[in-house]
């Protein structure tokens, strides 16, 4: 019986940490992808590296095309937009 005893701190440890940890990371993780998954041409969007421009064309691939100023065009993975500032309106 003492054996069963010892073990329930441990089970009870890893439940707190599951709810504090883990399942906010899980879900910080899908509304991520949402909104990665969501970008469209003409949102403005700022990179992991701080870079705000407005997304110019959205590949296939996994990659999307930034114009941070006139005439500066950059390819950026999709899953280093950090945040969308403002979305554009789909087309009617």
């Amino acid at each position: 019986m003492s054996g069963i005893e010892s073990l329930i701190p441990l089970i009870l440890i890893f439940v707190i940490m599951y709810f504090l940890m883990i399942r906010p990371q899980q879900k910080k993780i899908r509304e991520h992808k949402a909104m990665v998954g969501a970008l469209r041409k003409g949102d403005q969007v700022v990179t992991q590296g701080g870079l705000i421009g407005k997304v110019a064309r959205v590949k296939e691939d996994n990659e999307i095309e930034v114009d941070l100023a006139d005439g500066v065009r950059v390819r950026v993975v999709q899953n280093t937009i950090q945040a969308v500032l403002n979305k554009t309106e789909p087309a009617g």
